[in-house]
């Protein structure tokens, strides 16, 4: 088993993608390919010589970079030499299991679109991204979407649901998976016309439906799965990871003030950092674009080498579980007791 990996994407490329490609190789038994340019690529691994088992990482040459200024669509059809592309292409030629980039996000979902296609009976993709669970260290939920896709339908919420529940399941272990729907209230005639559809198809569906989860209740959330569209999931996200961020620094100016803050500081240290790591996103690995012919993952853009390992590791367990084959046969079950049901009709 091969993983592609975008290496000049993300604001810490190719540094700190490399170094964790390199912790990545011993947790697991897959190996490596770094997609990007040959010179700089080389360089950074010279640093580790020794260090690592050179026979486990191939390097690929990609004389482009698609860059977060990019306009996605234009990028993937005119740099279709970039690392992004050509470790998707890798995954669709067989060459690789699975890929991830933590560069341009629109051009990462357009690249799995475009190159890949859909799975059969999926009419949008979704991004599905961990979302740590405060005061249950170690626990999260997953959303989905946050960020393909900025307008859904009823529908699309439906397969969304489908599709993170069987990636829960196979990724996580997380048996029948609870689903609930991102709302602005918790009855069930909440909400716009199409989330009050989306609610009527979810709780008529053979998934775990436990009903609406209300904004302020997403961090405490008893789901496993929360669907929304890609608007309100990448608002959410960012939103909490601004907050967390600004709320930290806030502690720690506070904190530094004077002497008798840092004596309380160095008491609260152990406190502190505990705080912090329920915030850390690091350790749940990349968030896939579920929908798609191919395991694509996509990387937080300013991943650390921490990241970037947990991510490899977590993409090559995930390839292993045949996630996609489990997609298409829940998709393919789906269209079947639709049409059952419409000649039933």
């Amino acid at each position: 088993m091969k993983i592609a990996v975008d290496a000049m994407g993300g604001d810490n490329a190719p540094q700190a993608v490399i170094e964790g490609c390199i912790a990545a190789l011993g947790d697991m038994s897959a190996d490596i390919v770094l997609v990007g340019k040959e010179d700089v690529i080389r360089e950074e691994l010279a640093k580790y010589a020794g260090m690592y088992e050179e026979d486990r990482i191939e390097i690929v040459h990609a004389d482009e970079v698609i860059e977060n200024e990019d306009s996605p669509v234009k990028a993937v059809r005119t740099k279709r030499h970039s690392s992004l592309v050509m470790a998707v292409d890798m995954v669709k030629e067989g060459k690789a299991s699975a890929m991830m980039s933590a560069g341009n996000t629109g051009a990462l979902m357009a690249a799995a679109l475009l190159r890949l296609g859909r799975i059969k009976g999926i009419e949008r993709p979704a991004i599905v991204s961990a979302f740590p669970k405060l005061g249950k260290r170690g626990e999260f939920v997953l959303l989905a979407d946050t960020g393909a896709n900025a307008e859904c339908t009823a529908h699309n919420l439906l397969s969304f649901a489908y599709m993170g529940s069987i990636y829960r399941h196979h990724a996580f272990g997380t048996e029948n998976p609870a689903i609930g729907l991102v709302n602005i209230g918790s009855e069930e005639t909440k909400g716009t016309a199409m989330l009050k559809e989306a609610h009527q198809l979810l709780k008529t569906s053979d998934l775990n439906f436990i009903g609406n989860v209300e904004g302020r209740e997403i961090p405490r959330t008893d789901a496993d799965v929360l669907v929304c569209d890609g608007f309100t999931g990448n608002i959410v996200l960012k939103l909490t990871e601004g907050v967390a961020w600004n709320v930290f620094k806030m502690i720690k100016e506070k904190i530094t003030e004077d002497l008798t803050a840092k004596l309380g500081a160095l008491i609260l240290k152990k406190k502190l950092y505990s705080l912090k790591e329920e915030f850390d996103y690091s350790s749940y690995g990349g968030a896939p674009i579920l929908g798609v012919k191919g395991m694509v993952f996509k990387m937080h853009g300013s991943s650390s080498a921490v990241a970037v390992q947990n991510a490899v590791v977590k993409a090559a367990a995930v390839y292993e579980r045949d996630v996609i084959g489990e997609i298409e046969s829940s998709m393919e079950k789906f269209r079947n007791d639709g049409a059952e049901n419409d000649g039933a009709e």
